[in-house]
């Protein structure tokens, strides 16, 4: 069984708030180098009211409070749809170790898609892509809330 599974399942969990406010429904957990859950977020752009409020920043904050620290080395962010260009900065600017995918963002993806900001070598850490994580079941997510706003 493929290690990233179960997390990606608690990161898809986490992302089925998100519709509960309106918001995008991405999920994302941050595991420690152990792998053990520190943090975990849903998109709260329309909650909050604040542009930032990603998953992916969300988890990062939460695990940066957590430990008192700003540097994630180690760290490994499990996330439903691909980082956008912010998210993707913030991954490396944390030096976060990992970051796993599930379905990928054509339009906006900071990951490959559209850029790949977390292995540009021009930048001062590069972070390690695994992707296509449950691919199907995080992309019919996403598709399921589009098709219910239409």
């Amino acid at each position: 069984m493929n290690r990233w599974l179960a997390p990606m399942a608690q990161a898809r969990a986490e992302a089925a708030l998100a519709p509960a406010h309106g918001d995008v429904p991405v999920g994302a957990v941050l595991l420690d180098p152990s792998g053990r859950v520190v943090a975990q977020a849903h998109n709260e752009r329309e909650l909050t009211g604040d542009p930032t409020a990603h998953a992916e920043v969300l988890a990062l904050r939460r695990a940066a409070a957590a430990a008192g620290e700003w540097r994630l080395d180690g760290h490994t962010l499990v996330v439903t749809l691909e980082p956008c260009t912010m998210c993707a900065g913030a991954l490396v600017l944390a030096r976060v170790e990992r970051v796993v995918i599930g379905a990928w963002d054509a339009k906006a993806g900071a990951v490959t898609s559209v850029f790949d900001v977390v292995r540009d070598p021009r930048l001062n850490h590069r972070v390690e892509v695994v992707a296509g994580i449950d691919a199907d079941a995080c992309g019919a997510q996403l598709r399921e809330f589009f098709e219910g706003q239409r």
